[in-house]
């Protein structure tokens, strides 16, 4: 046997080399400052008291059993098919395909942003309207006003701008749907 120093993983390592069944075997060996105090590794102390001692050996108690006739180990009982069939010269069963489960649905989104994008565009001219829904961006005093109409109390004012607000959008919603020039090819 002989200690040697070894560079393995960017760091020089303690072996032990010996020479084992023809074959030159290296045991990686600790550092002393590697090895740790096993008192670092005791649980902490705990403080258990005596119903939390019997409520443990109760749980215990309820969950061992002295019958284990139910329980058989499948893995040994089919090894010991292949290798007898082995021994006989037969070949063994193919191993069983676990079913595949049925994945979800397959969809080309682009494919999809695509016809989404052609409906809505049909929509704005007035072709196919009940196939895409377009709904106008609010602008930042639309948005500051419905947050003023939904924080403010039900007063005059504040219906009087809910109405506004309701008009310029409906007026930019009828002006959305006429094609601009460069739509009429104008």
């Amino acid at each position: 046997m002989a200690v040697a120093k070894l560079a393995w993983h960017g760091r020089e390592r303690l072996v032990l080399l010996r020479v084992r069944e023809g074959a030159l075997v290296a045991h990686v060996l600790k550092w002393d400052d590697e090895v740790r105090d096993p008192s670092e590794l005791a649980p902490k102390g705990a403080k258990v008291t005596d119903s939390e001692i019997d409520e443990a050996l109760q749980l215990v108690d309820s969950m061992t059993t002295d019958d284990i006739s139910g329980y058989r180990d499948e893995y040994r009982k089919a090894l010991e098919a292949v290798i007898e069939g082995k021994a006989k010269g037969r070949q063994p069963p193919e191993p069983i395909a676990e079913a595949e489960e049925p994945g979800g649905k397959v969809v080309d989104l682009m494919a999809a942003l695509r016809e989404s994008v052609r409906k809505a565009q049909a929509a704005r001219r007035g072709e196919g309207a009940d196939d895409a829904e377009v709904h106008e961006m609010p602008t930042a005093k639309e948005k500051t006003a419905a947050k003023a109409a939904r924080k403010a109390p039900a007063k005059k004012t504040a219906k009087k701008t809910a109405k506004k607000t309701a008009k310029k959008t409906a007026k930019k919603i009828t002006a959305a749907k006429k094609p601009t020039r460069r739509q009429r090819g104008a």
